[in-house]
């Protein structure tokens, strides 16, 4: 090779190096930012749950992602076999990508030993728990029992995080107006600790769509449903809800990235489209 070419084979190598690190720097958050990729409802197996994951790795892949929060109802099968071999075919490549599994268990999910079958492939230590990132703490509850022992757990560690952000992850929506209307436990036990600790952001599935609600005493509420079930048919909400700033009948999952300063929300179909997005400031 002449020197002329190994110069050139060089500038190319470096070329194509920079412009890689560029776009790694344009599509990551920036600034000490944590991205979640939240999805409910998708654990229904086969081509569906495949595409659903295959189509959060295409938007993770220019979206890089450090989480992949589930917002429950994981898996339809009540079979333990069938659900790790969905979740791996679905969602085999997260560990490659460097993004860690979050669970949040539905009412399907605990028909069979509580859920705890899900725990090892979710990384949950347990049916509620919370964890610690920069910027923000994520609280995972378990709303097939709101009982007084997990109610006070909630107060406990809502009361003691100083965490500039809060955020809340459970299956049954406090609000939504769709297949289903409020969880009234969630909401006479659980949101005057949301409005008392200063929790920002709760996310929900169940309802088969997506919502979004006005923030209610600094409270905003998001329910994403839509993983791969049939989708449910969106309702006109009841009086003394929060005012509902969005609402679409259609499958997809969120893009939530936390800064300093902001939590920017997206919903995003699974064909990659962003179909709606919220600024939350505090």
């Amino acid at each position: 090779m002449s020197a002329r070419h190994g110069t050139t084979d060089r500038v190319r190598r470096v070329t194509a190096t920079t412009a890689i690190a560029l776009a790694l720097v344009v599509a990551a958050p920036a600034g000490g930012a944590t991205r979640i990729l939240a999805v409910g409802d998708f654990g229904v197996g086969g081509a569906t749950e495949r595409a659903t994951g295959a189509a959060i790795e295409a938007w993770e892949a220019g979206h890089p992602a450090s989480l992949l929060l589930t917002l429950g109802d994981n898996d339809y099968t009540e079979s333990p076999p069938a659900f790790r071999s969905n979740w791996h075919d679905a969602f085999g490549w997260l560990e490659a990508a460097g993004v860690r599994p979050r669970g949040t268990l539905g009412n399907h999910d605990v028909r069979v030993d509580g859920g705890r079958y899900e725990f090892k492939a979710l990384r949950m230590p347990s049916s509620h728990y919370y964890r610690s990132r920069p910027n923000f703490d994520l609280f995972v509850l378990n709303s097939n029992s709101v009982g007084d022992r997990q109610t006070r757990w909630l107060k406990r560690h809502l009361a003691a995080s100083t965490a500039t952000w809060k955020i809340v992850s459970f299956h049954h929506p406090a609000y939504t107006c769709g297949g289903y209307l409020s969880n009234p436990a969630v909401v006479s036990r659980w949101v005057p600790l949301f409005e008392r600790y200063g929790v920002d952001l709760v996310l929900s599935g169940h309802d088969h769509n997506y919502q979004r609600f006005a923030p209610r005493n600094g409270v905003t509420y998001v329910v994403h449903g839509g993983g791969g079930q049939e989708l449910y048919p969106l309702r006109t909400c009841p009086d003394g809800y929060p005012r509902r700033a969005f609402a679409r009948r259609a499958h997809g999952f969120l893009d939530i990235v936390v800064r300093p300063g902001t939590i920017r929300l997206k919903a995003v179909s699974v064909f990659g489209h962003v179909v709606d997005r919220k600024v939350i400031n505090p």
